[in-house]
């Protein structure tokens, strides 16, 4: 399997962001120890936040390498990046939800958590039909 230079290029990219990820991991970590102070909902929604980031990192990856493998162009190989896209989304939305001084309720960022669900549900049934397609067709 070879990778299409433009998905190579994104792959590159992508693995770059795991650094911002693991130093978000390191935020977490002085979350959870008290060394940074925050709130329930702060914790959560950031534990939150991160935990999706690495997840969807993962799938985005994985969802390009398919695309590729089933030699997938056009507009249902950009379901791969519909996916990454969703990498930022939905942990942005967590994150910027939950700041301030004391939020007791997330504000009106956690619209991108929504908005990211939908890009994550129709990049994920575009890449799902695409794929049954291609596997079909080469029966």
């Amino acid at each position: 399997m070879l990778l299409q230079p433009a998905s190579a290029i994104t792959a590159g990219a992508v693995l770059l962001t795991v650094i911002g990820i693991a130093y978000g991991g390191t935020f977490m970590l002085r979350v959870v120890t008290g060394k940074q102070g925050a709130n329930a909902l702060q914790k959560s929604f950031f534990r939150a936040g991160h935990a999706h980031a690495g997840v969807l990192v993962i799938l985005g990856l994985v969802v390009l390498v398919l695309m590729d493998a089933a030699r997938i162009t056009g507009w249902a190989h950009a379901s791969a990046i519909g996916v990454l896209a969703t990498a930022i989304l939905i942990p942005a939305g967590f994150f910027f939800s939950a700041i301030g001084r004391d939020p007791q309720k997330p504000n009106r960022a956690i619209a991108l958590v929504w908005a990211g669900f939908a890009v994550l549900l129709a990049s994920m049934i575009v890449a799902g039909v695409a794929l049954i397609v291609a596997g079909a067709s080469a029966l």
